[in-house]
């Protein structure tokens, strides 16, 4: 170090001494007592063999550090990153009932098509389309004329017949006397015989006529055949009416559904049929073809279940192409509310009340068909666990049957930052039903 500061002094020297100063021989001594230099030259000598001197230095210092330092640092293993902090809960227990939905349609426990029984002319539509009507009221009336004239031959005919067989009964007892006294055959008895048997026949067959003349002429009034709302009058007056019985198509005039009470029809797949039917073996139901099941029903813009029914009626086989089963619930409609055709929906009762355990329905993971919760070891591991699930309750919770304890500590947040396996940091949660939730926030 001291050489270079040297060599350094005399190259300095040697350029600052001036034109001539030069020395003809590179190996020429120096004068041992050499003229001193400017007062400029020095002042510059000096500043720049400092600024040697600490490059030089900072250069050492970089070589050492880096030697010294530098593989230390390359052979220091990395320090492991963190665990991902997660929420976890233990499943919330709360004494509730169990149970399972259903959408359906209202459809009307009595629901008629109003056609003629006899042809002829409408007279007049006495009611206002989509009036309530109660059960015998007038809806519609048919030209009656041809059918009073009608009843009227029929009662004629009735009245000769009973001419007849007055008569035929007057000769078989005047037969009879002659016959006593045999001045009168046996043909003759027996043909006034048959002749009395005969115009009663008469007399019933037009007896008989008058009632069908009269039906007939009562059938020209169409009444209401049960309480509901009345549809719209398809015919109006003045058209000819085709009706009867036997006619292949009598003309359909309106239609009347009943409204209270009212029913409501939903299909169950056999997966939900075959859990119903094991928790009636086991005893925890009753079955509804044995018994009135309590079900609740609520329309589509409600959130709450209002309606009180129960079902009165299961089907007796599945749907071969669905693979579900008719059930049918009846709902009181004092109100008239509900109209037939509405859709609704219907909850089952699944259990009875008992401590049921809760999680939160975004802390379930599905893998392909198999359902998760994950939980958290004591060690921070994570453990995924299959569990079988219920319904979503009202709290917006879901129902958990079996797969996991009370005990378990439940991933209910940050589940995206967990991984089966691996480390994370449990921190503490509460689960909470979403109205306590929403009370809590305020």
């Amino acid at each position: 170090m001291q050489q270079r500061n040297d060599s350094a002094k005399q190259q300095v020297a040697k350029s600052k001494g001036g034109k001539g100063s030069e020395p003809k021989s590179s190996h020429a001594t120096p004068p041992s007592d050499p003229a001193p230099a400017p007062a400029t030259s020095g002042h510059g000598g000096r500043f720049l063999y400092i600024l040697l001197a600490v490059l030089a230095f900072a250069g050492m210092a970089y070589w050492y550090l880096s030697g010294q330092q530098g593989p230390q640092q390359a052979m220091a293993p990395s320090a492991p990153p963190a665990a991902p902090p997660v929420t976890v809960s233990t499943p919330l227990v709360e004494t509730i009932q169990e149970w399972n939905d259903f959408t359906g349609q209202f459809e009307a426990e009595e629901s008629v098509e109003i056609r003629a029984r006899v042809s002829g002319y409408l007279e007049s539509v006495n009611f206002d389309d989509g009036q309530l009507v109660k059960k015998g009221d007038l809806l519609f009336v048919i030209e009656p004329r041809p059918f009073e004239i009608a009843l009227e031959s029929a009662k004629a005919d009735v009245a000769q017949a009973e001419a007849q067989l007055e008569l035929a009964k007057v000769q078989l007892e005047r037969t009879a006397e002659l016959r006593k006294k045999d001045f009168a055959s046996a043909q003759a008895f027996d043909e006034r015989a048959a002749e009395v048997k005969d115009a009663t026949a008469s007399l019933n067959k037009a007896r008989a006529d008058v009632d069908q003349a009269q039906l007939n002429l009562d059938y020209t009034r169409v009444l209401a055949p049960v309480s509901g709302r009345v549809g719209r009058h398809e015919v109006s007056v003045g058209n000819l009416i085709v009706g009867g019985t036997g006619a292949p198509e009598t003309t359909l005039l309106t239609t009347v559904v009943s409204l209270d009470p009212i029913w409501l029809t939903f299909n169950v797949s056999e997966g939900d049929a075959m859990t119903y039917k094991r928790l009636i073996q086991k005893g925890e139901l009753e079955s509804a073809r044995t018994a009135d099941i309590a079900v609740q029903g609520q329309l589509i813009d409600e959130t709450d279940w209002p309606l009180k029914g129960t079902i009165d009626f299961v089907d007796n086989q599945y749907d071969r192409t669905t693979g579900t089963i008719r059930v049918r619930a009846s709902f009181p409609n004092k109100d008239l509310f509900i109209t037939p055709g509405q859709f609704g929906r219907v909850r089952v009762p699944m259990s009875q009340e008992k401590p049921t355990m809760l999680v939160p329905d975004a802390a379930v993971v599905t893998d392909q068909s198999t359902k998760l919760l994950f939980t958290v070891a004591d060690d921070g591991t994570v453990v995924p666990k299959p569990v079988e699930l219920g319904a979503v309750t009202d709290g917006g919770l879901r129902i958990v049957r079996d797969g996991i304890t009370e005990k378990d500590k439940v991933i209910i947040n940050g589940l995206l930052r967990a991984r089966p396996g691996q480390k994370v940091t449990p921190q503490p949660g509460e689960i909470q039903p979403l109205g306590q939730q929403a009370a809590a926030q305020r």
